[in-house]
């Protein structure tokens, strides 16, 4: 019997990339939710170097970093492809998503949580450049990889829910219809589709949450 167990938070956007793909794909699963200011020994023995979720733990084996779950969910279950068949497509597709998973998403996360002041208009012009990167790549495209969420999408599935409620959180903006219209045109269509409306944590739940974190860190406006 095939057994899989996600370790994981529930308003984690890494999360929630791999409980959408495992749903993509019709697999069944335990998940487990981590307090991570106390780890539990389960996380620390399967993830001793991060230590960090979320891991995939499928029959009795620990994958460990978000997208590297993804492939290897899409390798390891049938069900619909996530990335592209096609090895220059998926050679494309893996490009974007680290590009979205790694530059786009470091600046994004620092523009956010800047806090106000001569340092923040330079460091929000370094988000935009992201962005904008990455508004060109959608223009006449309903998602990135064609007309279904593929792996790109989910790469960056943290753009249109998370930075959302994390800019009215904080009050620092960045995504507008004005600056990024492919991009804004892009999150409505994401967050349009049933499976993702049903693999989104609670928004007044998460927005309560980077309030006190804003509040904390003292960057709200």
């Amino acid at each position: 019997m095939t057994e899989v167990k996600l370790l994981g938070v529930g308003g984690s956007s890494y999360s929630r990339r791999v409980e959408w793909a495992l749903k993509a794909k019709g697999v069944k699963y335990e998940f487990v939710e981590e307090d991570l200011q106390n780890k539990s020994p389960l996380l620390l023995e399967s993830n001793p170097v991060l230590k960090k979720i979320p891991v995939l733990i499928h029959n009795g084996k620990p994958i460990r970093e978000s997208m590297i779950i993804l492939e290897y969910i899409d390798e390891a279950f049938e069900g619909p492809s996530i990335l592209p068949k096609d090895p220059y497509e998926r050679a494309i597709a893996r490009f974007w998503a680290k590009f979205l998973d790694g530059k786009c998403l470091d600046a994004v996360r620092e523009a956010l949580w800047s806090k106000f002041g001569g340092e923040q208009e330079k460091i929000k012009q370094e988000a935009y450049e992201m962005l904008k990167i990455v508004d060109n790549e959608l223009k006449g495209k309903k998602f990135f990889g064609g007309n279904k969420i593929g792996f790109v999408d989910v790469a960056a599935n943290y753009i249109p829910f998370w930075v959302e409620i994390v800019e009215e959180a904080t009050g620092n903006v960045l995504i507008t219809s004005e600056k990024f219209p492919n991009l804004c045109a892009w999150m409505d269509e994401y967050l349009s589709c049933s499976e993702v409306k049903e693999n989104l944590p609670d928004r007044d739940f998460m927005l309560s949450f980077f309030k006190a974190k804003a509040l904390a860190e003292n960057v709200i406006s």
